[in-house]
């Protein structure tokens, strides 16, 4: 099994995207939809295994209508 890119603090900020997308009433198909990318990207964000970039997370926060700091609080 190769070496996770997933700290402890990365694992918080997952469950703060998911968090989000659940209170945003949006499955993970809506949000792909919306993004205008496949399903498996947006499962293989919120399973740790694509790591986003500041630019991607701006992205998610304005869908789900939080800010930024809130995925890194």
């Amino acid at each position: 099994m190769g070496r996770t890119i997933r700290t402890k603090e990365y694992a918080i900020f997952i469950e703060r995207m998911i968090k989000a997308r659940h209170e945003a009433g949006l499955r993970q198909v809506d949000v792909a939809k919306k993004m205008k990318r496949p399903q498996s990207y947006i499962s293989r964000v919120e399973s740790g295994e694509y790591r986003l970039d500041i630019l991607e997370v701006k992205k998610f926060a304005q869908l789900y209508g939080k800010s930024v700091e809130h995925f890194l609080k």
